[in-house]
């Protein structure tokens, strides 16, 4: 049996591909869900997020934005999310692609089908426009956006590393971008189209693969992992901490997938990174596509939801495990909002909430085997658990070896 230590959106998918394949797998968290994946904007934009020096994880974004829509295709079908009003559903997939055929029907086999048009946008990947506005799945590509002037040099330079990395990428002047989102403000000086971006709600996200593992009688233990079983040089399983019964579950392989919390338990180097986000509340949306902006340099986004809120987010702090939501950095999200979308200053606050990024010395993600038997990782992937989630679990399962090695324990010493 396996183990899978964390029930955020890559320890549930995880679990939840195991048990699709038949392996037998438990799920131990005392609090599912309600970590980062919890505090997260959702944002599958390997495109618009690229940085230098880190065409690594831009390989690993890619691959696994391709697989987002298979994904969420078998995961409604499993979760047996209600159907809903067409009428109510995200926006079309760009391109004119329209997702399932008539029926409407999930495909199987993630990985399968979807993927990203050259010319920019999902293909139909045999999601339904029901499944995508289940998960609140959307395509309608990513918007950055500048400020001041040292903000458009700034993003123009980014997006001539784009350019010559072959990226899809549209630079549009303060006007263009203001004709596909009104409500900016008459200050944005330009800005860069990422067409092939899209977004994801992860509550709806987790809840889903919360739903899929009831259905297919996955158990879900609501305790804290104290320590890890071993017997010599091998991992055999997990201990609980008190008062959780059993105290000990045994384990052909255990799953370290605990986010910012890995390190508590084994030797890897995950650290915590706080952000801070608010969800505001308005009954008409201010915005058709996420926007992605530099104020002054400090960047902040504001991605729309379904259901008419927007997230607003999201601060960087390097503070330890402290989850305070503090005045300072709510006012530093609103203060930069305001600049880019005067109207966020009108709408109702819905939720702020401080989550804990798993972040390692490369910004990559740490998966697959370690050098311990018996324990495998799934953690450290920083400002992209939710864009990673479908590759994560896809290389657990030993599929896509050359991604694989992007991201191997192998390359950090002394990992156990």
């Amino acid at each position: 049996m396996d183990v899978v230590v964390g029930a955020g959106i890559i320890g549930l998918s995880i679990a939840w591909r195991l048990a699709r394949e038949g392996r037998p797998v438990t799920v131990v968290d005392p609090a599912p869900a309600s970590g980062a994946s919890h505090a997260a904007a959702g944002m599958l934009a390997p495109v618009s997020e690229v940085t230098y020096t880190e065409e690594p994880l831009l390989r690993l974004g890619l691959a696994s934005l391709s697989r987002w829509p298979a994904f969420a295709a078998e995961l409604a079908a499993d979760a047996a999310l209600p159907p809903h009003d067409p009428a109510s559903a995200p926006s079309p997939l760009p391109n004119g692609a329209t997702g399932a055929g008539d029926g409407g029907e999930a495909t199987s086999g993630a990985g399968t089908t979807g993927g990203i048009d050259s010319a920019g946008g999902f293909f139909g990947g045999g999601i339904s426009a029901a499944a995508r506005a289940g998960l609140d799945l959307r395509a309608d590509g990513m918007l950055d956006v500048a400020f001041g002037a040292d903000d458009l040099a700034a993003l123009g330079e980014l997006a001539a590393f784009m350019e010559k990395l072959g990226l899809p990428v549209e630079r549009l002047t303060g006007r263009e971008c203001r004709r596909l989102e009104p409500m900016l403000a008459p200050s944005v000086r330009g800005g860069l189209l990422a067409a092939t971006d899209a977004w994801v709600d992860p509550r709806r996200v987790t809840a889903a693969l919360l739903a899929a593992l009831e259905r297919r009688g996955v158990p879900l233990v609501p305790a804290r992992v104290s320590e890890l079983l071993r017997d010599g040089d091998r991992v055999t399983g997990v201990r609980l901490a008190p008062p959780a019964s059993p105290g000990e579950i045994p384990a052909e392989r255990v799953v370290l997938a605990a986010g910012s919390w890995s390190g508590e338990l084994a030797n890897v180097p995950v650290r915590p990174v706080k952000g801070q986000i608010m969800r505001l509340r308005s009954a008409q949306p201010l915005l058709g596509r996420c926007v992605r902006g530099l104020v002054h340099g400090t960047p902040v986004y504001l991605v729309p939801r379904g259901d008419g809120e927007l997230v607003v987010g999201g601060t960087q702090e390097e503070l330890g495990f402290d989850t305070r939501v503090t005045a300072g950095g709510l006012y530093e999200l609103l203060r930069d909002a305001r600049e880019l979308v005067p109207g966020v200053t009108e709408l109702e606050v819905a939720d702020v909430v401080a989550g804990l990024r798993p972040g390692t010395p490369d910004n990559l993600p740490i998966i697959g085997p370690s050098g311990t038997p018996g324990l495998t990782l799934a953690t450290g992937h920083f400002r992209g658990g939710v864009l990673l989630t479908p590759v994560t679990a896809a290389i657990v399962q030993g599929e896509d070896a050359d991604l694989a090695t992007l991201c191997s324990p192998a390359r950090f010493r002394d990992i156990s």
